[in-house]
């Protein structure tokens, strides 16, 4: 049904490569930790895919990628790495509460470390799995 409907979408001219985005729509998740250095874009490249928009931030001013309310406000989940950051977030949008979960991951590692890729797999999927994100 859905390669049906591109196909009649795409006789009015739209690139495929757009009628693929229409068609999965992506879920938006936001992983904040301080500087956005190691854990929240380690994250991100972990699992920005087909199913996910994944961006990084950090709540540190020498953050490269600053918390901002529009990235707040874009984000459908958001990943804390410690309670600190849900704090600041919601002191930045106190709405943003109810799609902050925080994964308990301490600012130890290195970007890309090992361990932290297992850890953060570890708690990650189980809510892409509560919420039907593959």
């Amino acid at each position: 049904m859905v390669a049906r409907a591109m196909n009649a979408i795409g006789s009015l001219g739209m690139r495929k490569d757009h009628l693929e985005r229409i068609a999965v729509a992506k879920k938006r998740v936001l992983f904040v930790c301080t500087c956005a250095q190691a854990r929240s874009p380690t994250a991100e490249e972990m699992f920005s895919g087909a199913t996910v928009e994944a961006k990084s931030a950090g709540t540190s001013t020498d953050s490269p990628n600053r918390v901002t309310t529009e990235l707040i406000n874009w984000a459908e989940i958001i990943f804390a790495m410690e309670e600190k950051h849900k704090q600041y977030l919601i002191e930045v949008d106190n709405s943003s509460l109810h799609k902050i979960l925080v994964l308990d991951i301490p600012d130890i590692f290195g970007r890309n470390q090992p361990e932290l890729r297992q850890l953060l797999l570890n708690k990650v999927q189980p809510y892409f799995e509560k919420f039907n994100i593959e």
